[in-house]
């Protein structure tokens, strides 16, 4: 029996340095490498193609995740007040659909030279100011082309004239606007006390339409009203009708005084009898 024991114990010996040199002979794989996460970085990009000269509008901003190692220099993290620094920038170069907006691809209004360069050659550029009402309540975008209105009260007997509106200038491109009513917020500084009846809108007109604004500016108020992208502008460029308030109220048919019949009269005789009738 010892010696059967002393066998097992030498053959369990051979059989453990047997595993222990199979082993030294065959390592085990090494475990895989640590790969450091990519780190990536919202920035705004274009969501379509642009042109060059084209003024920003919100829904051409698009938000682009790029790795922090790849972030080119120049690029805008997406905030709420990088993008509203972009709205109504005029772009530099044609810029490609999602491709990421650097610093020296837009000028911004208040830079330097932005009106110079947002110009067209023989263009002037002419402020209207306007309300949050008649400015189209903060809907309307550099770049958008509008018709100015004039509404004006001229003193008349005749009362359903004496308030008249008329489209002065058509189909003019906004170039600049105040950032307030663009983003349709009510003005206001620290102290938030607004100061909502003062905006500027300025638009793009040739120099003699430049002095029919100012002309504008004096005789009444100013409303802007935005054109379709694709409506062409009436025959000589501008609209010859004027609208008077007996055009819009038939109230003023009742309210005219001695003078004044806004009334038609038709006098028909048959015979001895004579009948009248009002239209």
């Amino acid at each position: 029996m010892l010696r059967v024991a002393l066998f097992a114990l030498m053959a369990l010996g051979l059989a453990g340095f047997g595993m222990v040199a199979w082993l030294s002979l065959h390592p085990p794989p090494p475990p895989p490498p640590v790969v450091a996460p990519i780190i990536k970085i919202s920035v705004l990009a274009t969501a379509n193609t642009l042109t060059a000269g084209t003024l920003m509008k919100p829904d051409d901003l698009e938000t682009k995740d790029v790795p922090e190692a790849e972030l080119p220099t120049g690029a805008r993290r997406d905030t709420p007040q990088a993008r509203a620094e972009l709205f109504g920038a005029m772009v530099r170069q044609t810029l490609l659909a999602h491709q990421v907006i650097l610093s020296g691809d837009v000028m911004r209004p208040g830079d330097h030279g932005f009106l110079a360069a947002v110009l067209s050659p023989g263009k002037r550029a002419t402020s209207v100011g306007v309300d949050i009402v008649s400015g189209t309540a903060g809907l309307i975008w550099p770049g958008d082309h509008v018709d100015l209105i004039l509404t004006q009260e001229i003193p008349n007997d005749n009362l359903g004239k004496r308030v008249s509106s008329e489209t002065v200038l058509e189909d003019v491109r906004v170039i600049a606007i105040d950032q307030q009513l663009v983003q349709g917020t009510a003005a206001g500084g620290a102290s938030g006390v607004a100061n909502a009846q003062s905006r500027t809108v300025t638009l793009e007109v040739t120099p003699e339409d430049a002095e029919r604004v100012a002309v504008a500016n004096r005789l009444g108020k100013l409303a802007l009203s935005v054109r379709p992208v694709d409506q062409t502008p009436t025959p000589e460029g501008r609209s010859k009708t004027v609208t008077y308030g007996s055009d819009v109220s038939k109230a003023f048919t009742h309210s005219a005084g001695p003078g004044q019949e806004n009334e038609a009269t038709l006098h028909v005789f048959s015979g001895p009898n004579d009948k009248e009738y009002k239209f």
